[in-house]
């Protein structure tokens, strides 16, 4: 993969541009591609939805990598991964993190990307071999900017899990450089509104907490009552962060998208 140039200095080590970048971020659980009550499949409607947003980063959970089972039966399922079949020619780069492996698949966490994703790691956050939980934590090379962490994550359903999934965010996190630019966008299941006590003393701010003073109503898509999907960031302003909870968003998935302005 080609990277935007950026300086380097006398030692070969890339330095900071000052440039200023504003990205569209998108968050979503997809429902591994069916509509609410799995009643439906809609990944190609979704494809159209996600695509009419033109986002420069899509943080999904719950992705198919493989269903073989579904490949056989469902009508319309693509003859690539879920994640490659969204990302198309739109989203020219784009990384996998597989979580739950079963018999006829797997599914998990994925980014797509307008810009060069330098490397990724998905890191196995789950708790004694339950729910399986991940984050996939990519590196991003943006043109005038430099190097952009962002992180997937899907934590799990019972709040002593999530404690401890969070801390290992956190840490993740408090392991990159102080200056480093930061997304983190998922499904927190955080319906208790736990997590800014572990995240913000890593310097995390979540988007809609700081703009309405509480986590967005997500769940479930066309009624949303809790909050359980968030976008945070570290080292960056947001402007506009709304959720996608009208026609057709209500109709493809359970829960409804969030999106946000992120300037670097």
């Amino acid at each position: 993969m080609t990277s935007a140039l950026i300086p380097e200095d006398l030692n070969g080590q890339r330095q900071s541009a000052s440039a200023s970048v504003t990205l569209n971020v998108l968050t979503m659980n997809m429902h591994m591609g069916f509509g609410f009550l799995n009643k439906r499949f809609i990944l190609p409607e979704l494809r159209d939805a996600v695509r009419s947003v033109s986002a420069d980063i899509v943080f999904l959970q719950e992705v198919h990598g493989e269903h073989q089972d579904h490949a056989q039966n469902v009508k319309n399922w693509p003859t690539t991964s879920q994640y490659e079949f969204l990302a198309d020619s739109m989203w020219k780069d784009f990384a996998y993190g597989r979580n739950a492996v079963y018999p006829h698949g797997h599914h998990g966490n994925a980014l797509l990307s307008k810009y060069p994703i330098l490397r990724h790691e998905n890191l196995d956050i789950s708790i004694h071999g339950t729910e399986e939980r991940g984050l996939l934590h990519c590196v991003l090379d943006v043109p005038h900017f430099g190097e952009l962490h962002a992180v997937c994550v899907h934590l799990g359903l019972k709040e002593v899990h999530r404690q401890q999934q969070l801390k290992l965010l956190a840490d993740l996190v408090g392991r990159l450089p102080a200056d480093a630019p930061v997304i983190v966008a998922g499904d927190f299941n955080d319906w208790r509104q736990k997590a800014d006590d572990v995240l913000n003393p890593a310097g995390l701010r979540e988007v809609f907490v700081e703009s309405f003073g509480a986590p967005a109503k997500s769940f479930p898509a066309r009624f949303p009552l809790l909050r359980l999907d968030r976008i945070y960031v570290r080292n960056a302003h947001i402007r506009s962060p709304r959720v996608m909870s009208n026609r057709p968003w209500s109709h493809l998935s359970d829960h409804a998208p969030l999106a946000v302005e992120v300037t670097l």
